[in-house]
């Protein structure tokens, strides 16, 4: 029972998390041309978020392979050999419901961490060139003056 309780909270978590990691691609694609610090703040908030529900997705899974070694010993300690063939049928799909969901939570988190680490390097590089287009005015009048002068020697 303890078991079932806590997959239906994980399978909502998982959900949950897998649309936070969804949004934080589309979200930060969809704000391209606004400025640096919107995206920043925004990404830093789904961060935090992102590092709550993966925190309490591991508690839950631990909680998990914690009652399913409960099981285990019980049905390792059961002597009656029907009883002991449907609980081991129990414990194995148990078993496999929690390999799954720890399976789609690493599957998801590594999602998400690449994604967050691509944007964070685009986002640099963007702002890169931005500062180099903005900031560097007078090196860019130099540099056409320059072209300039070299277009016309050759």
């Amino acid at each position: 029972k303890q078991a079932r309780q806590l997959e239906n909270e994980l399978d909502l978590k998982l959900v949950s998390f897998s649309k936070l990691c969804t949004s934080y691609s589309s979200g930060r694609d969809g704000r391209r041309d606004s400025s640096d610090t919107t995206p920043l703040l925004n990404g830093s908030s789904q961060d935090r978020m992102f590092e709550t529900m993966a925190v309490e997705i591991e508690q839950l899974l631990g909680k998990l392979t914690g009652i399913n070694d409960k099981m285990a010993e019980y049905t390792n300690s059961a002597g009656v050999p029907s009883l002991n063939a449907a609980l081991m049928h129990t414990l194995q799909r148990h078993r496999d419901i929690l390999q799954d969901y720890t399976h789609e939570f690493h599957k998801t988190k590594a999602n998400f961490l690449a994604i967050r680490e691509r944007e964070n390097l685009m986002g640099s590089v963007r702002k890169d060139i931005e500062s180099y287009k903005s900031g560097s005015g007078v090196n860019n009048r130099r540099t056409e003056l320059f072209l300039k002068e070299h277009e016309h020697l050759r």
